[in-house]
């Protein structure tokens, strides 16, 4: 790996990062808080200082088109760690401890929507509207924001595509031409649905700030909310049915939607394998667990099935967000809930978790396995969409699986022996690896994360970071090769010698 390379392409995106981090500031100038101002001006500051001390003396642009796979995956990992510690000077401004403060902000820009807020009451807007907007960043991923308004990304923009979502087929990919006008295509229906949401929600009565922060962890599957007991404080049912479809839009793969909504091309719904499981999931689900809450008499058959319907969808797109306290659910809807928080929504949406493709891969993959007992030469490919799968993408799938649940095991079994409470480390362990936010028990939607040890909390900031880059960056640090760094030659002088 060049370290060239990775240093100035590093320093542009800090100059970028620099620019992000001083939104807030128009928050805090509308409502008048003057003390917010200071932590997004300093984190500015040393994001726009950082970017000039790694900002090497070449000036040609080499590095942009000369950067390969490995230095990529160096270069999103450390983009995304850049993100999460900036972000996390600002919550240092408003009184968080360090660990509390790395634990608020790499919950907020991975989407996760953990918190370890315990009085929302003593915070400014400001910081409630940083929370929501880090996520909508991470939600689709910054660095794709990057390649769809840099030119400069525009050779190595296909590689940190593929880098930031490591589920995304070579045809959500390819939906145009360059990687440049896809990533621009993708975060403009992104936009266009999150300004959609706020209008939805102002009309339905939700004050304009609330609606702005809520949209904005809506459609980037985050789930954090300005209001201390998330969407249940609002008590509208048409706020719950609003935010619920576009919770699950969010879960929907984005380069599906732009085929539906921008190619008219409503039969690539019905021939997607993917959405129709994700849809017989939902309606599956939702009908067990309401049935369930109504013939044990904790709510009458509407409201159950709104409860359901909203808890469903929140959990299964790893949103997070809560329209009544579901740890007051009796034992088999819970369980049925806690099912949907080991599979997530779809490949290239909002959502986090294993995600839905890789599921379906699983079954056709151990169905293989079962006819192969019986014949053992009989040639099996794997379908998906009705086109075969390269095998070496089906062992890429099998492989991701294996290390996913490993390392929930792994932090679980920590969590359990560091908390002594079985619920609370489980729980915990795959809520922040699949990026959910809330659990079960204390860590529930109307609980905090404010109590777990200093330890609990780093491994569950570990799992909340592998969970949104999805493992990939970071199974690369095991390979030795990750850590040989080299000055690369001109490859021109290399091919003359």
């Amino acid at each position: 790996m060049n370290y060239r390379y990775i240093s100035n392409t590093l320093s542009l995106i800090l100059k970028y990062i620099a620019v992000v981090m001083l939104i807030p500031c128009i928050c805090a100038f509308i409502y008048k808080e003057t003390n917010a101002y200071q932590p997004f001006v300093y984190a500015s500051s040393f994001a726009y200082l950082l970017s000039l001390i790694l900002k090497g003396k070449e000036k040609s642009g080499e590095e942009f088109n000369n950067i390969n796979k490995s230095e990529t995956l160096v270069l999103v990992l450390l983009a995304w760690m850049s993100f999460a510690l900036l972000s996390a000077t600002t919550f240092l401004h408003f009184g968080l401890s360090p660990i509390d403060a790395l634990f608020e902000s790499v919950s907020g820009v991975t989407a996760t929507g953990a918190t370890i807020l315990t009085d929302f009451s003593v915070y400014p807007k400001t910081m409630f509207f940083w929370r929501s907007f880090s996520q909508w960043l991470g939600g689709m991923g910054i660095l794709v924001l990057f390649i769809a308004v840099l030119p400069q990304f525009a050779i190595a923009g296909r590689q940190m595509f593929s880098a930031e979502f490591p589920g995304a087929s070579s045809t959500d990919t390819k939906l145009t031409p360059r990687i440049r006008q896809t990533a621009a295509a993708l975060w403009l229906i992104y936009f266009i649905l999150t300004i959609l949401e706020i209008c939805a929600l102002k009309y339905c009565g939700m004050p304009i700030f609330d609606a702005i922060c809520n949209s904005c962890s809506t459609l980037s599957g985050g789930g954090l909310s300005p209001a201390q007991n998330s969407i249940m404080d609002y008590a509208q049912p048409k706020i719950f049915w609003v935010i619920t479809f576009f919770m699950f839009l969010s879960g929907m793969n984005f380069a599906l939607q732009y085929k539906v909504y921008v190619k008219r091309n409503f039969l690539a719904l019905i021939k997607d394998d993917e959405f129709k499981l994700y849809l017989g999931v939902v309606i599956f689900f939702t009908l067990s667990i309401a049935v369930t809450l109504t013939t044990h008499g904790i709510y009458e058959l509407k409201e159950a099935f709104e409860a359901a319907f909203f808890q469903v969808v929140s959990i299964i797109t790893t949103t997070g967000f809560a329209s009544v306290d579901y740890n007051e659910w009796n034992l088999r809807a819970k369980l049925l809930l806690f099912l949907l928080v080991f599979s997530g929504a779809s490949i290239g949406s909002a959502s986090g978790g294993l995600k839905l493709l890789r599921v379906i891969f699983i079954f056709k993959y151990l169905k293989r396995q079962i006819s192969k007992i019986y014949h053992p030469n009989g040639v099996y490919p794997i379908k998906i969409n009705r086109t075969i799968v390269n095998e070496d993408v089906v062992k890429q799938m099998i492989s991701f699986a294996i290390f996913y649940y490993f390392i929930f095991v792994i932090s679980a079994v920590l969590l359990v022996f560091i908390e002594q409470d079985a619920i609370i480390g489980l729980t915990s362990a795959i809520a922040s690896l699949g990026n959910v936010g809330p659990a079960f028990g204390e860590l529930g939607p109307m609980g905090s994360f404010a109590g777990l040890t200093i330890i609990s909390k780093l491994i569950c900031i570990s799992n909340m970071m592998i969970g949104r880059l999805e493992l990939i960056p970071f199974l690369a640090l095991l390979h030795p090769d990750f850590w040989i760094f080299r000055k690369r030659n001109n490859l021109h002088k290399n091919k003359n010698i």
